[in-house]
């Protein structure tokens, strides 16, 4: 996609955010997570896993690239840093900026994100909190997390993952959580709303779970102030 209404990204963007942005994207309290087993998938190259492990949570990350060793994914994580930081200013009008404050404030986040996730990956692949896994398939036996999270994947790159993709991938989800499923944003890379949510969510409410849209005190890409929470 390399329209100038969309950002462009040629495969899967391995970025990440940090611990106050998933606060903000998934509307969560510090207190909130305390007492949770917590999975993070994809997680890709946030802080959000290195500070909530921190700060005393159960937290495990899952992403295909964490078969990876340090070194090829701190070079993968400066390559996408810089790919997205270029894009930034060339784009800035598919962005609100009340939260980072300007272009800089986002690439300082950004990077913080990598190089906390980079510090904290060899030791936590050790002590399992970083897995490889490939979705639609988790190496989980059922009902293994109480709160699962899930950033950046699904519907934002509704481009080139078909919607079989999407159900399967949600009903995997939700397989191994035991409280609820939350998916941020619910728009594409163009901004737009994934346009088969509502088919989704009728399928998922068929299976007998309960699923909800709900507003979030975050928005960085245009109209992209929601989350998909599904109780299990």
């Amino acid at each position: 996609m390399n329209s100038n209404n969309a950002f462009a990204v040629t495969d899967f963007a391995f970025i990440g955010r940090t611990f106050d942005e998933y606060c903000q994207m998934f509307d969560l309290e510090l207190d909130s997570i305390e007492g949770e087993t917590i999975l993070d998938c994809p997680s890709g190259a946030d802080s959000f896993v290195a500070t909530a492990y921190e700060s005393g949570a159960s937290i495990t990350g899952v992403d295909m690239m964490y078969s990876q060793p340090p070194t090829e994914l701190q070079q993968r994580c400066q390559e996408d840093y810089e790919a997205v930081a270029a894009q930034l200013a060339e784009k800035s009008d598919l962005f609100k900026w009340e939260f980072y404050g300007d272009i800089e404030g986002r690439t300082k986040l950004l990077k913080k994100a990598y190089e906390t996730f980079i510090s904290d990956y060899t030791e936590g692949r050790k002590q399992g909190r970083y897995l490889y896994g490939e979705l639609p398939t988790l190496p989980f036996a059922p009902n293994s997390f109480s709160l699962v999270l899930s950033a950046h994947f699904l519907f934002l790159y509704g481009d080139r993952l078909d919607y079989e993709f999407h159900l399967a991938t949600l009903r995997e989800l939700i397989r191994v959580a035991t409280e609820q499923v939350r998916i941020f944003p619910l728009v594409g890379l163009d901004t737009e709303r994934y346009p088969r949510l509502d088919d989704l969510l009728r399928e998922l409410t068929e299976d007998g779970h309960q699923v909800a849209v709900e507003n979030v005190p975050f928005e960085f890409q245009q109209g992209a102030d929601e989350m998909l929470v599904i109780t299990v």
